[in-house]
């Protein structure tokens, strides 16, 4: 399963530098203070000091607190992009089916007034899936997006809770009809959280009902519920618990993966990333689903304003 992940992973390996440096060209680094690391020569040695090196200066800072909070915070006022792989096995009749999707989740915030936030969350995943949902049957690409909207206050409430509220939608963007449901959906979101100390808790939740679409393709009215607990330690290394649990009202089944993931904060050759780790257990799923243990690794990139 391993060397399954890693060889399709450094597939992912151009687009992810491609990405890091448009989004540099495109996003203002107000922190000169924040030196670069030494220029590195091959690949593999880049790779390698996205993990190991870390600036002494920039682990002591103020500022390094505040990001490690807010990336906790899918509501914070931080621009980041998170890139989640995820690599899940056992689909299909015959349980020898994999799936690797890589969720590209740009969190962009966006200042309505002196009150009030607005957040933007995007889904869009890519995902690679063999064996799967016939045997010998492959296929990669783009699956369907998943856009929420969070009205959230730029100020926690009175006792310290902070919360966000909107509408999320479900946009048809799959290449291939194996990839996606042919659907348009859409309905509400919500989240609330509370930061105490290094301790972050909470939940998110959406449900999202499809209006239009493909007519052969099944409706959706699925609940997505996530709650949430993070602990960050003085170094910035945040470990998390969460589920990612959906009910589909369709058909009355539930898919509940744990996941637990230990990530470090860093910066790499001048630019603030979170680099993580971990595994996700598949609680209940349906049949001809992900079953058992999956693997998840997570690379952050961070735009402070």
């Amino acid at each position: 399963m391993f060397v399954k992940l890693i060889d399709r992973s450094l597939r992912c390996l151009p687009m992810l530098e491609s990405l890091s440096s448009a989004l540099k060209n495109q996003v203002d680094w107000p922190h000169p203070e924040f030196t670069g690391v030494a220029s590195i020569k091959s690949r593999s040695a880049r790779v390698t000091a996205l993990f190991v090196t870390l600036c002494p200066s920039f682990a002591c800072s103020d500022e390094r607190d505040d990001i490690a909070q807010q990336l906790a915070n899918p509501v914070a006022s931080l621009i980041s992009v998170p890139l989640q792989l995820n690599y899940d096995e056992k689909f299909g009749a015959d349980a020898k089916g994999t799936l690797l999707r890589l969720n590209v989740q740009p969190v962009i915030p966006i200042g309505l007034n002196d009150d009030w936030n607005l957040i933007s969350r995007t889904i869009l995943p890519v995902v690679n899936q063999q064996d799967f949902p016939v045997p010998g049957y492959s296929e990669w690409g783009l699956s369907d997006t998943v856009q929420s909207l969070f009205f959230s206050p730029k100020e926690p409430t009175s006792n310290g809770w902070i919360w966000g509220a909107g509408p999320a939608f479900l946009i048809p963007t799959a290449t291939d009809e194996f990839l996606g449901t042919e659907k348009w959906g859409a309905g509400p979101t919500a989240v609330a959280l509370k930061q105490s100390g290094p301790w972050t808790y909470g939940g998110l939740t959406n449900h999202i009902e499809s209006f239009a679409g493909e007519s052969g393709r099944a409706d959706i009215s699925a609940t997505f519920l996530q709650p949430f607990l993070t602990y960050i330690t003085p170094a910035k290394t945040t470990f998390a618990l969460n589920t990612e649990s959906t009910y589909d009202w369709e058909a009355q089944e539930w898919s509940v993966p744990i996941n637990f993931t230990v990530s470090q904060l860093l910066q790499m050759r001048g630019q603030i990333v979170s680099v993580g780790a971990g595994v996700r257990y598949w609680a209940t799923s349906p049949d001809s689903a992900a079953d058992g243990w999956g693997v998840r690794l997570i690379f952050t990139l961070v735009y402070p304003r």
